[in-house]
């Protein structure tokens, strides 16, 4: 029999749209109720409340001191309204939204108030002085206008300031660049309309109370000078001569750059500002290759988020100028993380890219399917590979590199049981992640009874140092993570112990060090300002950085107690860091489990999944060689025992092993490994061009006449340093 046509739909099914708007709203009900809003603590809603109230109050005691007409009932409200704007702009910043939101913005305050002191003085003066006030009502209204004038302008003043590539490190003086106009005229119009509408609105106050129309003159007239001063100021940004160079100039500057300086290999990095320690981990290992570096970035905000480096680093936003980077020496763009943008630069045949990822641990998301579609996957050891060859998400096994962790190098190896009265411990859990996996994190369901467990023996000095996404997702994970916190300070409170002189030492390495990383720039400078105080390279800077950051590690665990807990919470110090100050780790599957290995210290996991610890051991590889502590924290005792007794520790040489099988071999060190991967896949980039200029020159014969092929490189330019 012939098959079967397939039946044809029918017009009467379901339509799909609102099949997909119910999904829609189902999804966002479920973000909802799983993730629930925090309340606003109950002051911060009653000083809301209460601003709110005062302006309104202000502005209804307003309208009817000008209707009956009141002079000090509408001198009271008009300054009760100014200092309810005043507290509104200095301590109630995220209520200014909700005002616009409502149409209610500072534009139309401004002028309500105004209008109200102007409807006040026409009911107080005589029929025959209405003529008076005419010319200051015409003052106002031209102020408003120039204060849109000014808005416009600085649109189009800050467009011109956007230049289509930002950069750090490299000579820009070609570009024009120049300081920034002050913010108060290119940012902030509520502020700038406060402050230079606050001369008219004094003057209106005034003329109320005396019936002198010259201060309501004097008053509009200086606020119109300032408006026309602020209007005159941006004008002049907007002079050829003022201008910084345009979109073409910049990049032919950007192309003449980069066929001077001949690019190698790229550390290329999109994400949000708080993922900026990714890239920053790779940048120290990235300066010691044989190549000429650059860092390569998609969103302007992360310029500033690298650290210190004496790395060029370059920021294209837009896809049409990365794609300038096919026309470059740069053979290589190594990537730390996946975002959405990778997949823009992936299309640039001339060049290989490598997945670096910027930590690894047993999870699933260091085995992302994404991987597969970059060139080469490199991982620190065999432990990576098997990982990726289980997962079975698409990337082949030739193209796995073991190049171990260079980061590493700065992790101090085991030097024996504590020596002194007390013994650190490392507590640093890992956040309760996307996926909802209770066994991600230990702080909801065993992160109180490890720290009551710890801090009960007072030999024990404690180090908490949670992942800064703790409780971004799980409000159980932020509440557990503050009880935490508090506990640690309990425990200190009880305890009591000699402590060290202030000697001033950390404030001396604590200001060198910020001179060091920290740009000096002024609150208004924007991203042509930072660019201008940038441009300069500064060879050396790097390595000052290293030296004064290890100065300041030592001068602040010397300024601490020995015996007192410590919640490490800001940038410094690093983890690695304090991992040299731990005698113990106790964390959750995670890479930090990964890189603490490169201690040969005791380390112990967590395991809140739900699992039988020979389960959990077989599941995770990074477990095999860990005490595994359960929810109520009952081995930490003998834990602490087999620290303070080595020869009761059994995992030594499991330890050993680990690493090993973790971050491979010892020798060649990691940083050798990583160079010689990089010339390797260079190497690979210049013989595929190569084939590629063969292949169109025979596809297309005149290929030859009309573009010529790029100078080759010899071996000594393609490895010269910076």
């Amino acid at each position: 029999m012939p098959p079967s046509l397939p039946r044809r739909r029918s017009p009467k099914r379901p339509k799909r749209p609102k099949r997909q708007k119910r999904l829609r709203l189902g999804r966002a009900l479920k973000r909802l109720f799983r993730r629930p809003r925090k309340p606003l603590p109950l002051r911060r809603r009653a000083a809301q409340v209460l601003v709110t109230a005062l302006l309104a109050a202000a502005f209804a005691a307003q309208a009817v001191a000008a209707l009956l007409p009141d002079i000090p009932l509408l001198l009271a409200a008009t300054a009760a309204s100014v200092a309810g704007e005043g507290v509104l702009y200095r301590w109630q910043r995220p209520m200014m939204s909700v005002f616009a939101k409502s149409h209610a913005d500072i534009t139309v305050r401004h002028v309500l108030r105004d209008l109200l002191l102007v409807a006040g003085l026409l009911r107080v003066g005589e029929q025959e002085r209405e003529s008076v006030y005419a010319p200051l009502i015409a003052g106002l209204l031209v102020f408003y206008g120039l204060h849109f004038a000014i808005q416009a302008v600085s649109v189009l003043v800050r467009r011109t300031r956007t230049l289509p590539v930002v950069t750090r490190n490299i000579d820009a003086s070609a570009l024009r660049l120049s300081t920034a106009p002050p913010a108060l005229l290119l940012r902030r119009p509520g502020h700038r309309l406060l402050l230079f509408g606050l001369p008219a609105t004094a003057g209106l106050a005034a003329t109320a109370l005396t019936d002198l129309p010259a201060a309501a003159a004097a008053g509009v007239a200086l606020s119109l000078l300032l408006a026309l001063l602020g209007l005159g100021e941006l004008l002049l940004r907007l002079l050829p001569s003022r201008r910084p160079a345009g979109e073409q100039e910049v990049l032919d500057w950007f192309d003449a750059w980069l066929a001077d300086y001949r690019p190698t290999v790229g550390l290329y990095f999109s994400g949000g500002a708080s993922s900026a320690y990714q890239a920053n981990m790779w940048l120290e290992s990235l300066a010691k290759l044989d190549a000429r570096p650059v860092v390569v970035l998609r969103e302007r905000f992360m310029v500033q988020k690298i650290a210190a480096t004496d790395i060029p680093v370059v920021c294209l936003p837009k896809v049409t100028t990365l794609m300038r980077l096919e026309q470059s020496t740069l053979q290589v763009l190594i990537h730390p993380s996946n975002s959405g943008k990778t997949s823009q630069v992936l299309r640039i045949p001339t060049l290989r890219h490598t997945f670096v990822n910027h930590g690894e641990s047993d999870k699933l998301s260091s085995c992302n399917p994404y991987a597969k579609a970059y060139d080469e996957v490199w991982v620190a050891g065999p432990a990576a590979r098997e990982r990726y060859a289980l997962a079975e998400v698409g990337v082949d096994d030739r193209d796995v590199v073991e190049t171990g962790r260079p980061q590493l190098d700065a992790v101090r190896p085991y030097a024996g049981p504590p020596s002194g009265p007390y013994m650190t411990v490392l507590y640093a859990p890992t956040w309760e992640g996307w996926d909802g996996n209770p066994g991600n994190t230990s702080v909801v369901e065993a992160g109180e009874n490890l720290v009551r467990a710890l801090l009960a023996d007072d030999g024990v000095r404690l180090l908490y140092k949670p992942h800064p996404l703790t409780g971004s997702v799980d409000p159980r994970a932020g509440a557990a993570d503050q009880r935490i916190r508090e506990l640690i300070r309990s425990a200190n409170r009880r305890r009591t112990g000699p402590r060290p002189t202030a000697d001033g030492e950390l404030a001396r390495c604590t200001a060198e060090l910020d001179r060091l990383t920290t740009a000096d720039f002024r609150t208004s400078a924007d991203q042509v300002e930072r660019m201008l105080l940038q441009s300069a390279p500064q060879k050396g800077r790097a390595k000052a950085v290293e030296r004064a950051t290890a100065a300041w590690e030592e001068a602040y665990w010397a300024s601490l107690p020995q015996w007192e807990h410590q919640v490490v919470t800001d940038a410094r110090p690093t983890l690695y860091a304090c991992f040299n100050r731990a005698d113990l780790l106790i964390s959750d599957v995670s890479s930090v489990v990964s890189d603490f290995l490169a201690s040969g210290k005791p380390y112990a996991v967590a395991n809140t999944s739900g699992l039988s610890e020979d389960v959990f051991r077989e599941s995770f590889p990074t477990v095999r060689a860990a005490t595994v502590l359960t929810p109520d924290a009952s081995g930490v005792a003998e834990l602490l025992e087999t620290v303070r007794r080595p020869e009761k520790d059994g995992l030594v040489e499991a330890r050993a092993e680990l690493k090993r099988h973790l971050l491979g071999p010892a020798e060649p060190a990691s940083q050798v490994r990583f160079n010689a991967a990089v010339q390797a896949l260079c190497t690979e980039a210049r013989e595929h061009r190569a084939r590629m200029r063969e292949r169109l020159a025979a596809e297309i014969p005149g290929q030859r006449q009309t573009e010529p092929e790029p100078e080759s490189e010899s071996e000594e330019q393609r490895t010269a340093a910076p």
